[in-house]
């Protein structure tokens, strides 16, 4: 049985996968162990480690309830960053895939699991090295984390279209907001949690999925949303790495917002039927972003993705109020509203540039040196 570690309602972690490049082309280098060599010099308390490829280094927030603390603590976290970096001639950026890197250049990170990673999915896990942003949302028992994690599925486009910053992957122009999730579905187990309606329910399918051989814990589910019972929350891990420091926190934001509707409202309409259109509506907004539709598959209508995001920021003006979120939802309103992308400016530098190695230092001066509320646009 997993056991479900109770905390407190709607705090707030995040996660944040990042690329570590060189100076000269801008390419990834195998550079994490001498970065967290550098880093770890001086006690600093803050979450840093390496991820399943040399060319990436992850960073934790700790437990907020008020996403302006997060801010701040991000971005203590990249000033440590960015002065170990200098120090290497590093660079470190944002973006869900690096726009011109070759999968098999990369090198597994040393750790038993990535080796574990490696042998059962093969050349798929160099390919892995690729960069999202996880949200951890508060739960205060299994049951309720069941209901969050149905609940979620429904706005995943939304995150998908805020978070878009992939267009490029390995060297071409994928024609996608987002390219980063097509290596994310190459895994047997990605997708989303099967229709289970308690964590008693939920627990009986994990029992059966390890008695089979498949899973051994919850680490071997690469669902867009799932569960995270050792820390007691729901885990959104589908947003594309964004390319400014301030986007995690409004993306965070949005998540607390919406999970306070569905704790106040009590949400519990868990069924089937919403999840016939869950790919196509997923496949719309990495595709297309803001410009992509959802179909409702109960009442059969289309709407286009950008019109619902600004209909549920609407309907959640009364939560944002009670978090002191204001102006979080405001920020994600004018992005809507201008379909603001960091997909778009990619592009946009690319055009100007017509240089890849160009493209990855505009994103990297962006992530490392910008101020909250300067936006790539």
């Amino acid at each position: 049985m997993l056991e479900f570690n109770q905390s407190q309602p709607l705090t707030l972690g995040v996660e944040l996968e990042l690329m570590i490049l060189n100076r000269r082309d801008y390419n990834l280098t195998r550079g994490s162990d001498d970065l967290l060599l550098q880093i770890n010099r001086k006690p600093h308390g803050f979450d840093i480690k390496p991820e399943i490829t040399q060319g990436m280094i992850e960073i934790g927030t700790a437990v907020h309830s008020d996403v302006n603390a997060m801010l701040e603590e991000l971005l203590a976290i990249r000033k440590l960053l960015v002065d170990s970096a200098h120090k290497l001639n590093l660079g470190l950026a944002g973006g869900g895939a690096h726009p011109f890197q070759h999968w098999e250049d990369q090198r597994i990170y040393p750790k038993e699991r990535y080796r574990l990673v490696s042998e059962l999915y093969g050349y798929l896990a160099k390919q892995f090295t690729v960069y999202g942003q996880h949200i951890h949302i508060g739960c205060p028992d299994g049951d309720t984390a069941v209901r969050l994690t149905h609940y979620l599925a429904r706005y995943i486009p939304h995150f998908i279209a805020l978070s878009a910053s992939s267009p490029f992957y390995q060297g071409v122009d994928t024609s996608f907001q987002t390219s980063r999730l097509t290596s994310v579905n190459a895994f047997p187990l990605s997708g989303c949690m099967p229709v289970v309606d308690s964590w008693n329910a939920f627990n009986d399918y994990f029992e059966r999925m390890e008695a089979l051989g498949i899973v051994a814990s919850m680490k071997d589910f690469y669902w867009d949303i799932r569960p995270k019972p050792e820390y007691g929350t729901v885990e959104i891990r589908i947003c594309d790495t964004p390319l400014s420091i301030e986007t995690p926190v409004l993306l965070a934001a949005y998540a607390q917002m919406l999970a306070r509707r569905c704790f106040e409202e009590e949400w519990n309409d868990i069924c089937s039927e919403p999840y016939l259109t869950y790919s196509y509506n997923r496949f719309q907004a990495c595709r297309f972003g803001f410009d992509g539709v959802m179909v409702d598959a109960r009442s059969k209508n289309q709407l286009g993705l950008q019109e619902d995001l600004l209909d549920t920021l609407r309907a959640l003006e009364p939560h944002a109020e009670a978090l002191g979120s204001q102006h979080q939802l405001a920020a994600l309103r004018q992005r809507a509203l201008k379909c603001h992308s960091d997909s778009r400016w990619l592009r946009q530098v690319f055009e100007q540039s017509g240089s890849l190695s160009e493209v990855v230092r505009r994103q990297s001066e962006h992530w490392m040196y910008a101020e909250p509320g300067v936006g790539v646009n």
